[in-house]
C-alpha cells in the first residue's frame, strides 16, 4: 500500500490585483512527494518559484487550490495553526541564511526547541552544531562566522526538529564553490539521516542533479516534471535561461 504523500499541492494559483490589473505568479501547479522525495524547482527568474515554496510551507495563501503537508490541510487554518504546523513539520534553509544577530549558534539552533517547550534543548543544540562541524563556534554571533558556517548554523537549526518536509530556497547562492559543495553534501547526508523530504529551489545545474525530480517553471506554469536525468537536466537548464 502506497503511504500518503508529505507533500501534496493540487491546482495551485496565486493571483495578485492591483486595481484592474491581475498579475497570476503561479498557475494550477498539481504534484506530489513521498517520504524521502527529493526534487528541484528550476525555472527562470520571475517563474515562480519561490511564490511556490511559499505557498507549500503555509506563508502564504494560494488564491485557488490546496495544499497538504504531511496529510494537514493548510488552507482552512488560521494564522496560529499555520504556524504549529510550519514549527512541528517544516524546516527551512535560505539563501541569505536568516539567523537572529543577536543570538550566539547555539541560541539560534535552539530557538525552535523552544518553541516547543522540548526538553534538554541546550544539549540537543550542541549536539547538533556538533553535527555539522560547529563544535568550537556555539557562543559565536552570526557576524563572527563566515557565510559556509553561518549556513551549517541554519542547517543545524532546520534539521533540529526533525522536520518532515524541508524547504530550501538557493541554500548556495550566497556560498563560493568550494564552501558550497560542503553544505550541499552535508544539506543531502543529514536529509538522507533523518528521512526529509527536501524541496529546493536552485538555479545550480549541479545541485539539481543531485535529486531525484526536477519541476521546471516558466511563467507560473510547469513546463516540466521528470526523473532527474543528466542530458535531460542539461536541456532543461538551457531551456530555463
Amino acid at each position: 500500500m502506497t503511504s500518503s504523500p508529505v507533500l501534496s499541492v493540487k491546482n495551485l494559483s496565486k493571483s495578485y490585483t492591483s486595481g484592474d490589473r491581475t498579475l497570476t505568479v503561479l498557475s494550477h501547479v498539481t504534484f506530489a512527494l513521498q517520504e524521502a522525495a527529493t526534487c528541484a524547482v528550476v525555472g527562470p527568474s520571475g517563474s515562480g518559484k519561490t511564490t511556490l515554496l511559499g505557498l507549500c510551507a503555509g506563508l502564504d495563501r494560494p488564491s485557488t487550490g490546496s495544499v497538504a503537508v504531511n496529510g494537514i490541510e493548510l488552507d482552512h487554518l488560521n494564522e496560529d495553526e499555520r504556524a504549529k504546523v510550519r514549527n512541528e513539520q517544516v524546516g527551512f534553509v535560505f539563501q541569505n541564511f536568516q539567523l537572529m544577530p543577536t543570538l550566539t549558534a547555539l541560541e539560534n539552533v535552539m530557538v525552535p526547541l523552544e518553541l516547543r517547550r522540548e526538553s534538554r534543548i541546550k544539549a540537543r543544540a550542541a549536539d547538533m552544531l556538533q553535527r555539522v562541524g560547529l563544535e568550537k563556534r556555539l557562543q559565536h554571533y552570526p557576524a563572527q562566522l563566515s557565510g559556509g558556517e553561518q549556513q551549517r548554523v541554519a542547517l543545524a537549526r532546520a534539521f533540529i526538529n526533525r522536520p518532515k518536509i524541508l524547504f530550501a530556497d538557493e541554500p548556495t547562492g550566497n556560498l563560493d564553490a568550494e564552501t558550497s559543495e560542503r553544505i550541499v553534501h552535508l544539506l543531502f547526508d543529514l536529509n538522507r539521516e533523518a528521512r526529509t523530504t527536501l524541496v529546493l529551489v536552485t538555479h545550480n545545474v549541479e545541485l539539481a542533479q543531485k535529486t531525484q525530480r526536477i519541476i521546471r517553471l516558466k511563467g507560473g506554469v510547469v513546463m516540466a516534471d521528470e526523473p532527474t536525468n543528466n542530458k535531460y537536466t542539461e536541456k532543461m537548464f538551457a531551456e530555463a535561461i
